[in-house]
């Protein structure tokens, strides 16, 4: 048990950082490229960047490089990344079930 402590401590601070969830959320629909992200998530450019470096770090998020002209670069999840699949799916799951629309009312 108390090797198992550490190895959840680390994946809950990888995946609760703020935007983490939203962003894995984004890229569970498939490939995206920087600025779909950025449109599509309330963050901001510098963010969405640290975020999905840290994600590339960590081996959860692939980029991918592609030579044309413009360069494109999509992001997509790596193995280990499509992974958190069912983890997601639940916690929103979750969600859907039992946080209430007045919960999030109270956050604003």
């Amino acid at each position: 048990m108390s090797e198992l402590c550490p190895r959840f401590e680390k994946a809950m601070q990888i995946i609760s950082k703020r935007w983490v969830g939203l962003i894995l959320f984004e890229l569970l629909e498939g490939p995206r490229r920087f600025s779909e992200m950025e449109s599509n998530l309330p963050i901001s450019g510098r963010l969405l960047s640290d975020r999905l470096k840290m994600l590339e770090k960590e081996g959860i998020v692939n980029r991918n490089i592609y030579s044309e002209f413009p360069v494109r670069i999509e992001y997509t999840l790596s193995k280990k990344g499509e992974s958190l699949r069912p983890v997601i799916e639940d916690i929103q799951g979750w969600a859907d079930e039992w946080i209430t629309p007045e919960e999030l009312d109270n956050e604003k």
